[in-house]
């Protein structure tokens, strides 16, 4: 008899937290690693990612589970803000979400913690800083991403072009994140990070006709920050190609992320 009402006294303490979580937005995201463990990962998760996400269809079942509860994981430790739209439908959550699982997928822990807010615009944006329209970007002084739905839709649904808004600024988020310190600081080795930018540089800025590339597009050599980005858009959406062009910024890029997408083809 003891041992009954001890065990329903923990189920009802259990499904009380659950409904706890599952009705609280700040609740479910501080403790986004407990209850991701109480709460089960939504059937329509997968039904999403199954009709819409080519990376996701690409796993074999033992990945997809990992992936379905790390998107699972990203959803309850963020706030979707919507902006001018009345809300950030459930299916773009779990689309956006899907977008940085895939690039951390490889980075065992990496949710891109500093970043707890995602703004979320129907399509371009007029920014009141810049004045002037945008797509996306990355604030990390007030720790938010923000992205056009439309540019990001199209990012997957032209997925070949190497341009992505979704990953692109993802990147810009995971790059800054590695240096920021928190739970998932430093998660880049140094040394190959280094080496990423050299190469960068010298691609950039060519001493030699052998150095001089026109694969990765004009604008990733504003800065190494945007570098990084549109090497990452080509890092998914032409791996093969970009391996064959640039071999050794791929396999560095590779274990940056411990992943080799090209290996798939």
């Amino acid at each position: 008899m003891v041992f009954i009402l001890v065990v329903s006294g923990v189920l009802i303490v259990v499904f009380w937290f659950r409904g706890t979580l599952e009705n609280s937005p700040v609740v479910r995201r501080a403790g986004a690693p407990f209850s991701g463990v109480l709460l089960p990962v939504p059937a329509s998760y997968s039904l999403i990612l199954e009709k819409y996400f080519l990376f996701y269809r690409g796993l074999n079942d033992a990945e997809k589970k990992i992936f379905e509860q790390r998107v699972h994981q990203f959803i309850l430790r963020k706030q979707f803000v919507p902006r001018q739209i009345d809300e950030v439908t459930i299916e773009a959550k779990v689309l956006i979400a899907a977008c940085a699982i895939q690039l951390t997928f490889g980075l065992k822990g990496v949710y891109l913690a500093h970043f707890k807010r995602i703004l979320v615009y129907p399509n371009d944006y007029y920014s009141s800083i810049t004045k002037r329209f945008h797509k996306g970007e990355v604030n990390p002084m007030f720790g938010i991403i923000v992205l056009s739905w439309q540019s990001f839709v199209d990012g997957y649904i032209h997925g070949n072009d190497s341009r992505n808004l979704g990953l692109h600024e993802m990147a810009h988020a995971l790059r800054l994140e590695n240096i920021i310190r928190n739970e998932e600081y430093q998660f880049f080795d140094d040394d190959l990070l280094a080496r990423f930018d050299a190469i960068a540089h010298r691609i950039c800025f060519p001493r030699t006709p052998e150095e001089q590339s026109n694969f990765l597009r004009a604008y990733a050599c504003t800065n190494e920050h945007e570098f990084f980005s549109v090497a990452v858009e080509n890092f998914f959406e032409q791996p093969v190609l970009f391996k064959s062009e640039l071999p050794e910024l791929y396999l560095i890029l590779a274990r940056l992320l411990n992943q080799d997408p090209a290996s798939k083809f």
